[in-house]
């Protein structure tokens, strides 16, 4: 079977402040679970280091983003995005502006990193909005003939 070409694929932008985990998760796992529909990207308006945690709770589920690493909004400006979406409330008031036509949209998640406590923990709130991101993508993003929602 010859792959389907990029051509027809929708681009999915995510965007979170430091493009550390929410972002992250979600370019992983929509590149997991529907790839073949979507290229997914992720960067940060002020971007920092992926999270060991996001790649480990990924990992958990078979999903490699191990090599990943922050970028900046402004790297994306040259590519043609169809969508946008903000997964943080700063994010959203901070989004650059894309110099094409562009769909915007905004689901904001909590930020596992700044949950206190200790590894465990952490993991525990990593995973649970490692679920939280992955059912809204399954729902959002599932059936191409549905249209891309917030």
């Amino acid at each position: 079977m010859v792959p389907q070409s990029n051509v027809n694929k929708e681009k999915v932008l995510f965007i979170c402040t430091h493009n550390a985990a929410r972002s992250q998760m979600a370019e992983g796992l929509l590149r997991a679970l529907h790839g073949d529909l979507y290229e997914a990207y992720s960067a940060g308006t002020e971007p920092s280091t992926v999270s060991p945690f996001a790649v480990k709770v990924l990992a958990e589920i078979g999903i490699d983003i191990s090599g990943h690493h922050s970028k900046s909004v402004e790297e994306f400006f040259d590519i043609r995005i169809d969508h946008v979406f903000t997964v943080c409330d700063i994010a959203k008031e901070n989004c650059p502006f894309f110099p094409y036509r562009v769909n915007y949209y905004h689901k904001s998640f909590h930020d596992p990193r700044a949950f206190e406590g200790n590894d465990e923990d952490k993991l525990n709130i990593f995973r649970h909005i490692r679920d939280e991101i992955r059912d809204w993508i399954n729902k959002n993003f599932g059936n191409k003939g549905k249209s891309t929602k917030k």
